[in-house]
């Protein structure tokens, strides 16, 4: 088993190293995020097939975890992908191209590296979850099926109204207040990081004969980590503000800026 995490770390560093020599040539950083979703989504799949001697192969829980990882990765993938395609570099490299000037290369290769060691850390908890040894499909399990399910039409759902938002000439320099947008400054990350309880959901046992299926709360935990206060959050609303102004700070006050909750109305 080690040589096969050994392995996969190794596919991941490696589809990191090609995503940089593509956005090199492309000019744009928002591509290293296309092969970052597709190869978490292929590191996944192999951790969910990943054959283990005493076991039968494969299961019904393997199956299930590779259909959700490969649904998870091709939504996302092919929605960044379009939008690297016609929307431009994300507000976040154009940032670190900024900042970082004539060691934004360099300096690049080393941050997407560190973004194959984040996905090694998704890819675990789906492991974990494939090899669940309690038999056959339990409730929480199909339950775990729904989360995901729920959480990708949710993103897909606030990705298209931003999209909608974005297309009328009207709104152009306006902040999208609108669907889930009234709800929550982030809805698409608050979609993806629900995404990422399913796989406790299935690894968790807890008649106690699974204690390696706890270690799937790693994801979640992970991921609010990373959309809340480092990579996700931080940044957007940190260019919200400056290319928005007085919108962006009056919408801000209103809505929440994670979970989903009703927009707060000013009294006059």
């Amino acid at each position: 088993m080690i040589w096969f995490i050994v392995a996969v770390f190794a596919g991941l560093s490696l589809t990191m190293a090609v995503g940089w020599a593509f956005q090199r040539h492309a000019g744009n950083g928002g591509w290293t995020d296309v092969f970052w979703t597709f190869g978490l989504g292929a590191a996944g799949m192999a951790c969910a097939l990943y054959p283990v001697a005493g076991e039968p192969w494969p299961t019904g829980r393997q199956v299930l975890v590779e259909v959700l990882v490969a649904v998870w990765a091709l939504r996302l993938g092919l929605h960044i992908a379009w939008r690297a395609a016609h929307e431009g570099e994300d507000a976040r490299y154009a940032r670190f191209r900024q900042e970082w000037g004539a060691r934004f290369q360099p300096m690049m290769f080393g941050f997407l590296q560190l973004q194959a060691l984040a996905a090694m850390v998704l890819a675990l908890p789906m492991l974990a979850a494939a090899h669940n040894p309690a038999p056959g499909l339990r409730m929480q399990d199909w339950l775990g099926g729904l989360v995901l399910a729920v959480a990708i039409v949710g993103e897909g759902l606030a990705d298209w109204q931003l999209n909608l938002f974005k297309a009328k000439p009207a709104n152009h320099g306006k902040v999208c207040d609108v669907g889930l947008w009234a709800w929550s400054r982030h809805p698409n990350y608050f979609f993806e990081w629900l995404g990422w309880l399913a796989y406790p959901l299935i690894a968790i046992d807890l008649s106690g004969h699974y204690l390696w299926g706890w270690g799937a709360l790693a994801a979640p935990v992970y991921m609010y980590w990373l959309l809340r206060h480092v990579s996700g959050v931080p940044p957007l609303e940190e260019h919200m503000a400056r290319s928005r102004g007085a919108a962006w700070v009056e919408y801000a006050a209103r809505t929440s800026v994670f979970f989903p909750a009703p927009p707060h109305r000013s009294t006059p």
